[in-house]
C-alpha cells in the first residue's frame, strides 16, 4: 500500500497552537504534571483507536495509566472515551484479531497479568493468574493463544510456583551472601538473582481465569534472556502466520555474555517440543526484530554487521526460510532502522530512523530498496498502520507525544493528520515555550555538523541571554527535535536561558561513518566539534551571552564535562564556562573498564580491554587532568547506576573538594543511570537551576 506522502508533511505536524494568554516560562513542575500519551493501537480494520494516557496525582508523586478509545469513522467525530475503569493502572494494549476485544496488562490483582475488555467497555476480565509477572505478550494470529514473557529459574521451566518459592526462600535465608561464578553479577540497576526472561505459550481461557497448557519456548537451546535485559520487549519475538512456531532473538547466556552483542534468531515450535533452530548463526553480530511475511515463507529482521558494537547500523534483512538465503533490502540507505512493520500487501516496510536531528517515519520498498519519508519534521516515537489508517505518537522540542491519525489513506479523501490528544501548549495555556532553530557549521575533518539553539521563553530582540550548553550522552545519541522528560531544553528556556546543543561526531542520524568517528576518539573529535559549534553559535546568534555560560551533560555528556574541565581553555588559559554540571559521568576510564556491566561498550569504544589497551583508556582519561580543573562543578549520581557506578561521581566530587574548587554533590540512593521518580526529578531540576542561577544569573 502506497501512502499519500505529501499530506503527511512537517507543516501539518508542526501546527501547534500559541496561547494568547502565555505569561510565563516552562518549568520542571509543568514537565512532571503533563499528561503523557503513548501506545497508539488500531483495530484490524483501522476504525478504532486505543491509546494510553498517563496522569499524575496532585502530590506529583504517583503516576497511573488508563486506556482510551475513539471510533475514527464516527460521523460526530466524538472525543476519545475512557475504556479502562477508574482506579486501574494498565499498559501494553492490543486488539483481538476480530477487533471486538482489547487486551492489556495490569497489576490490579497484585502482580502483572493479562486482561481483556470489550471495545464497548465494561469490567475487565482477568485471563491469567500466574505466580509470576507477565512482562510482555503477543497474541497468536488466530487469537486463541498468547506468547508471553516472565522471569523464571531455568530448572523451574513453566512451573511459576517453583520460581516464586525459590525466590521467597532466598529472601528468607539466614545468610545474605550470594556466590557468582560468572558475569553478569548485576545489570543496569538490578543484581542477578538467577532468574532469566523466558517466553511461554498458553491457551487463552474462555470463562476461566487461569490459562492452561503452558509451554516453555526458551530452554537449553535458547539459553539467554528473551526479551533481552534491561530494555527488551515483545518486538524480540514473533508468531509465524500459521501459529505453529515463533522466532525469538536471544544471546547465548555464558561467561562471554557481558562482552558479546551476538544475538541470534531462533525458530521454535509453539508447543514447546523439539529443538530450537538457529537461523542466523552465520552472523556474529546482532540480529533482532523478527517479522514474518503473510505466507510465512520470508522472515524479515534487523541485523548489525560488527560484533561487539552496540551502535552499529541496523540493516533491514530478508531471509528465505526454505533455503536460508538472506539479502539486505536497502543497502544504500545509510540509516539505522528502528523496527519493521509490513504493509498490508507485503510490498513495503514501515520503519522509523533518526535523520539529521529528527526522527521521521519511512517507507522502504522491499523489491528495490527505495526509501521515502512519510512523516517528518519532528520525532515519531511510535506508529501503527491498519487498513487505511495511520496513527502516530509524535513529539518535538515544543511538545511531548501527541496522538495523530490519518484515515482513508489511498482512497482519494483528505488524509491530513488529525490531532487526537492535546499538545503541551494546549495543556499549559499560560506557558510560552522557547522557539528553536537548527544550524550547521564545519566541524572536525571539515564535515558538516548540526546543532540546535533554543531561545529563552521571554526572548526580546537585541537582548543577550545566559546560556545552558547541553552535551548529549550515548555517546551514540542525539539532542534533536524531540521531547525528553529528563533532559528537556525547554526547562532551561523557561528559566530565561538560551540553550545550545551540538550533535558532535559520534551522534546518530547523520550516517554510520559519522557515528563511528567517536570510537577511540572520545576526547578529540567531539571536543573539536563542541568548540567549533560553540563559536559558530555565538557568531550566528547575537543573543547568546558567551560570558555567561554553563556546560551540562550526563553519561558520555558527563564524561565530556569532566574532560573539558581540564582540556578546554583559550590561549590565555581561561575556560569559557562559568560552571559545569556532571551527571553520571565517567571520571576514570580505566576503572570504568573494570566496573561497568556491559563490557562490550567500553571494549569497543576504547579498542580493547583495559589490560591489553591500557594506553587507550588513559589517552582520554579525565582523572589524568584533574590538576588543571578550576571551574565550579555540580556532580550528580545515582546509587543504582551500574552502567557508570556511583564511585565515578564520588571520585569527581572528591577531586573537586580536595582541590578547593567550589562544588556540590547531589546523590540519589534510589535512582539508576536516569532520574525517574517525579519528586527526585523536581529536586534534580531545582538543584541544577539554582547552580546555574548562582553562576550565570537569571
Amino acid at each position: 500500500m502506497k501512502l499519500q506522502h505529501a499530506v503527511l508533511s512537517a507543516a501539518l505536524l508542526l501546527a501547534l497552537p500559541v496561547s494568547a494568554f502565555a505569561e510565563r516560562g516552562f518549568e520542571v513542575r509543568d514537565l512532571v504534571k503533563l499528561d503523557r500519551y503513548s501506545s497508539p493501537t488500531l483495530s484490524p480494520d483501522g476504525r478504532k483507536l486505543v491509546f494510553a494516557k498517563a496522569v499524575i496525582d496532585e502530590a506529583l508523586a504517583k503516576r497511573s495509566t488508563s486506556l482510551w478509545i475513539e471510533d475514527l469513522f464516527a460521523r460526530d467525530a466524538a472525543p476519545p472515551k475512557r475504556l479502562t475503569p477508574e482506579g486501574w493502572n494498565v499498559n501494553s494494549p492490543s486488539f483481538s484479531p476480530d477487533g471486538a476485544t482489547v487486551y492489556f496488562l495490569s497489576a490490579k490483582s497484585g502482580s502483572s497479568q493479562l486482561y481483556a475488555i470489550p471495545v464497548a467497555g465494561g469490567t475487565p476480565r482477568q485471563l491469567t493468574s500466574f505466580a509470576a509477572d507477565v512482562e510482555s505478550y503477543k497474541l497468536s494470529p488466530d487469537g486463541t493463544r498468547v506468547a508471553f514473557s516472565a522471569g523464571a529459574f531455568a530448572d523451574c521451566k513453566a512451573d511459576f510456583k517453583c520460581t516464586k518459592d525459590k525466590a521467597d526462600a532466598a529472601e528468607k535465608a539466614k545468610a545474605s551472601g550470594k556466590i557468582f561464578d560468572r558475569m553478569f553479577i548485576r545489570h543496569w540497576d538490578a543484581w542477578n538473582d538467577g532468574r532469566l526472561n523466558r517466553v511461554f505459550v498458553a491457551a487463552l481461557p474462555g470463562a476461566k481465569a487461569k490459562a492452561a497448557a503452558v509451554a516453555t519456548l526458551t530452554g537449553a537451546d535458547v539459553s539467554g534472556d528473551v526479551p533481552s535485559k534491561p530494555f527488551g520487549d515483545s518486538s524480540e519475538y514473533a508468531w509465524a502466520p500459521d501459529g505453529k512456531s515463533l522466532v525469538l532473538s536471544a544471546r547465548k547466556a555464558d561467561r562471554t555474555e557481558p562482552w558479546s552483542t551476538n544475538f541470534d534468531l531462533y525458530l521454535v515450535s509453539a508447543d514447546g517440543t523439539g529443538t530450537a533452530k538457529n537461523l542466523t548463526a552465520s552472523n556474529p553480530a546482532w540480529d533482532t526484530g523478527p517479522a514474518f511475511s503473510a505466507d510465512g515463507k520470508t522472515l524479515y529482521y534487523r541485523a548489525m554487521k560488527r560484533p561487539g558494537f552496540e551502535a552499529d547500523r541496523f540493516a533491514l534483512m530478508a531471509m528465505d526460510l526454505a533455503s536460508g538465503t538472506t539479502r539486505e533490502i536497502a543497502p544504500e540507505w545509510d540509516r539505522s532502522a528502528d523496527g519493521i512493520t509490513l504493509s498490508e500487501d507485503g510490498k513495503e516496510i514501515y520503519t522509523t530512523a533518526q535523520e539529521l536531528g529528527n526522527h521521521p517515519l519511512f517507507e522502504v520498498t522491499i523489491e528495490d530498496g527505495s526509501v521515502s519519508q512519510m512523516v517528518g519534521g519532528e520525532s515519531v516515537a511510535e506508529f501503527v498502520i491498519a487498513g487505511k489508517t495511520l496513527a502516530v505518537a509524535n513529539n518535538s522540542l515544543k511538545s511531548g507525544n501527541r496522538i495523530l491519525v490519518a484515515v482513508g489513506l489511498e482512497d482519494g479523501s483528505d488524509n491530513a493528520m488529525r490531532e487526537i490528544t492535546p499538545s503541551a501548549a494546549e495543556q499549559l495555556p499560560d506557558v510560552r515555550f522557547g522557539d528553536f532553530e537548527q544550524f550547521n557549521f564545519k566541524g572536525w575533518d571539515g564535515d558538516t555538523v548540526y546543532g540546535y539553539v533554543v531561545k529563552p521563553w521571554n526572548y526580546t530582540a537585541g537582548k543577550k541571554y545566559p546560556v545552558a550548553f547541553l552535551i548529549h550522552g550515548g555517546p551514540q545519541g542525539s539532542f534533536g527535535n524531540g521531547w525528553s522528560y529528563r533532559w528537556n531544553p525547554q526547562t532551561y528556556a523557561g528559566q530565561g536561558y538560551a540553550v545550545v546543543m551540538i550533535d558532535f561526531h559520534g551522534s546518530t542520524g547523520y550516517g554510520q561513518k559519522f557515528t563511528d568517528a567517536i570510537s577511540e576518539h572520545w576526547g578529540d573529535r567531539p571536543l573539536e566539534d563542541l568548540q567549533k559549534g560553540w563559536k559558530a553559535a555565538q557568531e550566528k546568534y547575537d543573543f547568546l551571552d558567551g560570558d555567561k555560560a554553563c556546560a551540562l551533560g550526563a553519561s558520555y555528556g558527563g564524561f565530556m564535562v569532566n574532560w573539558i574541565a581540564g582540556n578546554w581553555f583559550d590561549k590565555s588559559g581561561n575556560s569559557p564556562w562559568k560552571c559545569l554540571v556532571n551527571h553520571d559521568g565517567v571520571f576514570d576510564q580505566r576503572m570504568m573498564g573494570y566496573s561497568t556491566e556491559e563490557l562490550w561498550f567500553t571494549e569497543w569504544e576504547q579498542g580493547g580491554t583495559p589490560y591489553d589497551k591500557s594506553e587507550a583508556y588513559e589517552k582520554f582519561n579525565p582523572v589524568n587532568h584533574v590538576k588543571d580543573w578550576r571551574v565550579p562543578m555540580l556532580v550528580i549520581h545515582g546509587q543504582q547506576d551500574f552502567r557508570i557506578p556511583v564511585e565515578q561521581g564520588i571520585g569527581a566530587f572528591t577531586a573537586l573538594q580536595r582541590k578547593g574548587i567550589e562544588s556540590k554533590f547531589l546523590y540519589f540512593p534510589d535512582e539508576n543511570h536516569w532520574v525517574l521518580k517525579s519528586q527526585n526529578s523536581i529536586l534534580w531540576h531545582d538543584t541544577v537551576n539554582a547552580w546555574l542561577k548562582q553562576h550565570i544569573g537569571q
